[in-house]
């Protein structure tokens, strides 16, 4: 199998890994850099927002490796504003979902960058499970009203449309009778509270009070929203792995470069052997992660859940054990100097503590491979 990046692939490495670089976060300044309009403006002006859309919907056509190209490159320079929520996610919805009238509507918006979504999906009681979904849509007349709760919305204070998980039909915890929604973000009935989370990412509470959403607004088929959800679900993940690497490789490169400066005993503590191992414990952890991103990007738009679910979920799951064996050690070689506001060591670990359990936590993705049997006996 090739993995070497086509001509057109390594043209967009580079221009998307200068721009990153260039707008890189400021540790000092964490919280503040990297979400303004004009980072936003370059992305659209790359043609980043209208990388995954097919060329009849006015995008690029790009794939999954496209897109952990650009997302490997976010998580190495800390940005976060929404391309995830927005492009990956919401975009996501609309690419594998929505009708012509919808891609039509939304896509552009999105391709420019005058419009931003967020998939307002996680309740209080549902950790990971995407079927639990206590959030109510009833029918009236052309209308379905919606009633509940959302937490931890990826961009969900910024987003001017939303995606919603809604139950139409049976119980909390059943896999049918769950439909999604093409909310206006700031239609009467929604209200959000917003705030910064651990990594500096915005994630917002939702309140959805008898929101009217047309039904026209419907994305996929009533009662059967599901598998759409977690199609898109598993395309974000993959996109999460990428991010991750990202964020890891360029932790393990501030850690070999401050091992090569800090001076004790006189000399540098990088000419120490059991410092030396374990750095390249970390770069063994950044290379197995890199290999089950790949694989988690081929597998990304593989359309037989069979085999695509457990093949995402082990790729996660890898991807987490990684994130957590470099952050741990980068701080623990760093010494106190690594949990410091101004010295970016902490603000990697973030991100990849924050990776760690989106979309689902290491045992949450073993659980799900064990459930499928393994992986499928060809790969």
């Amino acid at each position: 199998m090739d993995f070497d990046l086509t001509e057109e692939q390594r043209l967009l490495k580079e221009s998307i890994d200068r721009f990153a670089a260039d707008n890189a976060r400021d540790p000092a300044q964490h919280g503040a850099a990297g979400d303004g309009a004009a980072l936003w403006g370059g992305f659209a002006e790359l043609g980043l927002l209208a990388l995954p859309f097919s060329e009849e919907d006015g995008g690029i056509g790009g794939g999954p490796v496209e897109t952990m190209i650009v997302m490997e490159a976010i998580g190495r320079a800390l940005i976060t504003a929404p391309y995830l929520s927005t492009v990956v996610l919401g975009g996501g919805f609309l690419r594998l979902g929505g009708t012509e009238a919808q891609r039509a509507e939304f896509i552009p918006g999105i391709a420019e960058g005058s419009l931003k979504v967020a998939f307002a999906q996680l309740e209080r009681q549902s950790r990971y499970d995407l079927h639990d979904v206590s959030t109510t849509a009833r029918r009236d007349g052309g209308d379905y009203v919606l009633d509940g709760r959302k937490g931890v919305v990826l961009g969900g204070d910024e987003a001017g449309l939303l995606v919603v998980t809604a139950r139409t039909a049976g119980g909390r915890r059943d896999h049918e009778g769950v439909t999604l929604f093409l909310v206006d973000a700031n239609a009467e009935g929604v209200s959000r509270r917003g705030m910064p989370a651990q990594d500096g990412t915005r994630v917002a509470e939702i309140a959805l009070d008898g929101v009217r959403v047309p039904a026209e607004r419907v994305l996929g088929e009533v009662d059967g929203g599901l598998p759409l959800a977690g199609r898109v679900v598993d395309v974000a993940l993959a996109a999460v792995c990428a991010d991750s690497l990202g964020a890891m490789e360029e932790l393990h490169r501030v850690t070999v470069d401050y091992l090569k400066q800090r001076q004790q005993f006189g000399v540098p503590i990088a000419s120490f052997q059991a410092l030396q191992h374990r750095a390249a414990d970390m770069l063994v952890a950044v290379e197995q992660a890199r290999s089950m991103a790949l694989y988690a990007a081929m597998m990304a738009e593989e359309p037989d859940v069979r085999e695509r679910r457990p093949a995402i979920a082990a790729a996660k799951a890898q991807v987490n054990r990684s994130s957590r064996l470099v952050g741990q050690e980068a701080v623990q070689l760093h010494g106190g100097i690594a949990v410091t506001w101004e010295y970016k060591a902490g603000h990697y670990f973030k991100r990849l503590t924050m990776a760690e359990s989106l979309f689902g936590d290491t045992d949450h993705h073993l659980r799900e491979v064990a459930e499928a049997g393994g992986l499928v006996e060809e790969i």
